[in-house]
């Protein structure tokens, strides 16, 4: 198992855009980190009241968005439009072919959210949009599947091998996970304190490894984290 740290991460600060890359992107380089398996981006952003990303286009990419903090408005010429809050996951299915921007509509608080790319199991796909609400008690003290090849139990689907489960683990509490068999898995911290098989993690930070057979995790304070369990399928990029 190995770490990434959160102090090691890419950064760019562009006044109206405060931005940690894990991986290499834009201006950011690091070949140790041009993604992991099917992960090409996580970056960690927070924009200013009543600003954002102009139109832009994307294409053959998984496009995720998890809010933490604040809002941000989504329209894309799908001619989907939307206000994504803390709670809710945003995916969309670049395929062949969007343009999409995303603001700040707030005129007081800055928004904090995820961007995560994955590179989708085939190209061309048909663009899609889709947005779903995970409470915060739907994630307590349990790994709750939020994103999946098939948007099992609830999950939004995902075009790719991947297993996407998120967490708020209280101070103290334990939890077990076996990644599937020849997967790879990568831990993402946001908030807090966490113990993955007596290593320690805080906010930004991320354990990663191939062919891992248990996660041991416990939470030193009360410890908000993402999980991706990558399968044998998810094509590295």
């Amino acid at each position: 198992m190995n770490l990434r740290l959160s102090q090691e991460r890419g950064h760019a600060d562009h006044g109206w855009l405060n931005s940690y890359h894990t991986f290499s992107f834009a201006g950011y380089y690091d070949p140790r980190f041009h993604g992991f398996r099917s992960l090409r981006v996580i970056n960690e952003d927070r924009v200013e009241p009543g600003q954002g990303f102009g139109r832009h286009p994307h294409d053959n990419m998984e496009i995720l968005s998890y809010v933490l903090e604040g809002k941000l408005e989504h329209k894309d010429s799908m001619g989907t439009g939307s206000v994504i809050q803390p709670g809710d996951v945003q995916v969309m299915s670049a395929g062949t072919g969007i343009t999409h921007s995303e603001f700040n509509p707030s005129e007081k608080e800055k928004v904090h959210f995820l961007q995560i790319w994955m590179f989708p199991d085939k190209p061309g796909l048909t663009p899609r949009y889709d947005q779903k609400h995970f409470s915060d008690e739907d994630k307590k003290d349990k790994l709750l599947l939020i994103g999946s090849k098939q948007g099992r139990d609830g999950s939004v689907v995902i075009h790719q091998d991947i297993e996407l489960y998120a967490s708020l683990l209280g101070a103290g509490k334990k939890l077990g996970y076996e990644p599937r068999k020849n997967s790879g898995f990568w831990l993402q911290m946001v908030e807090g304190e966490l113990d993955v098989n007596g290593k320690k993690l805080k906010a930004g930070d991320a354990a990663y490894g191939e062919d891992e057979k248990a996660l041991d995790l416990k939470a030193g304070k009360d410890a908000h984290f993402l999980l991706f369990d990558i399968g044998p399928n998810g094509r590295k990029g």
